[in-house]
């Protein structure tokens, strides 16, 4: 759900101010559900891909054919902002349906924000990042082709409904069902980004031997968000092979204080030498 071009990035912006507007008269959880239907439709419909996001037609005429194809099927609210959505421009097809992605794991976002639940969606969405990893049957049941999508189905809920967010279980499921060509940890993570990104936000990764206590949790976090100039959520790994120290990754930056990863970087230099 990587969208590199310049004028989608450009779009996607406005998409999500546009988005941010509908939110506070909205009812989220149908909000989240019709744009993830619409997405369904745009993925599937490779035409209709095509028409709503090719930059030689009429913005007009792109959200006519949406109010065409799509009232009375979804909220007002979501046909309004996907006709929004077709007039701006993209630099290709696939980044209009990747934007459409966005805005519905937003609105979930916002769903939980609203039910006071965003930080056990954020959490729950890790958790389950880390068991789906951990599991190599239970990954190779909800990912493989050996099961249908009806049985997926029944799967997610009988793990996540009643002990999870409403949220993270129309996440989950979203990606088990519709992995649209990413691993599910790689979309987990992703959908993890984006909620924090709500809260505008960082995600730090951190790597320890042993769990750290509320305080130390609390410290680390401050110290930062003193540094990054961000309030920061810390997704606490354990990780035996540490031996010692902590292994913080936030984005593309890892600042290894771990004695294995200083160990490491002693092999690395009497290599060099």
């Amino acid at each position: 759900m990587t969208i590199t071009g310049a004028v989608s990035r450009a779009s996607l912006a406005q998409a999500r101010t546009r988005l941010e507007a509908v939110i506070p008269s909205a009812d989220l959880a149908a909000l989240g559900a019709d744009l993830f239907a619409v997405l369904h439709l745009i993925d599937r419909e490779h035409g209709l891909r095509r028409a709503v996001s090719d930059p030689a037609r009429d913005g007009a005429d792109k959200a006519q054919l949406v109010q065409i194809l799509l009232e009375g099927k979804v909220s007002p609210a979501a046909l309004g902002l996907v006709a929004d959505v077709v007039q701006l421009r993209w630099s290709k097809p696939s980044e209009l349906a990747d934007a459409v992605e966005t805005l519905a794991v937003t609105a979930e976002a916002a769903r939980a924000e609203a039910d006071g639940q965003i930080d056990d969606l954020e959490d729950e969405l890790f958790r389950f990042s880390r068991v789906v990893e951990g599991e190599v049957e239970l990954r190779s049941a909800l990912t493989g082709p050996g099961l249908p999508d009806d049985r997926k189905l029944g799967l997610v809920n009988a793990l996540l409904e009643g002990k999870v967010t409403p949220a993270t279980l129309t996440l989950v499921t979203e990606l088990v069902l519709r992995p649209r060509g990413r691993s599910l940890e790689g979309g987990l993570a992703e959908f993890g980004k984006l909620v924090a990104q709500r809260r505008q936000r960082l995600v730090a990764l951190v790597r320890t031997p042993t769990d750290l206590s509320a305080r130390q949790r609390s410290r680390l976090a401050a110290v930062l968000a003193a540094a990054y100039g961000h309030e920061v959520h810390l997704n606490i790994e354990l990780d035996p092979s540490a031996i010692g120290g902590l292994s913080i990754e936030i984005g593309d930056e890892i600042i290894d204080g771990t004695i294995a990863g200083r160990l490491d970087d002693v092999r690395r230099r009497l290599g060099a030498g």
